[in-house]
């Protein structure tokens, strides 16, 4: 799956701070994130979670290089989700490391928000 075209990037000055890498992917918007998401970097990752006013938007947070996420990135995803489905889209996560899947599990996010092994499978699901 090519990617459409990069519409936006972000990158955080903060070591162990959170980036953001913005792409379109067959109309779905990727959003890979690198590094922390915790309080300090909650509004790096709310700020890219915010899409134009479209019908249907839809949204993949690829979390292949998070090393850590406190309860405020799950706070930020489980608003982003509802927001997004309020307006007919969706919010997939992909790839998790093994500590960011152990805190979506403990809290049962991923009972709440799709949650794929890799990135393909969130894009194709």
């Amino acid at each position: 799956m090519p990617a459409d075209d990069t519409t936006d990037t972000e990158h955080s000055g903060q070591p162990g701070g959170l980036s953001v890498t913005i792409t379109t992917t067959d109309g779905i918007r990727v959003l890979t994130l690198a590094g922390e998401i915790d309080h300090h970097s909650g509004d790096t990752l709310r700020q890219a979670l915010d899409t134009p006013a479209t019908p249907g938007p839809r949204t993949v947070a690829d979390l292949s290089q998070v090393t850590f996420m406190d309860s405020s990135g799950i706070n930020i995803l489980i608003a982003a989700h509802r927001t997004l489905s309020e307006a007919g889209g969706w919010l997939r996560l992909a790839a998790p490391t093994e500590p960011v899947m152990r805190t979506i599990s403990i809290v049962g996010i991923d009972a709440i928000i799709g949650c794929h092994e890799t990135l393909s499978q969130a894009l194709t699901s």
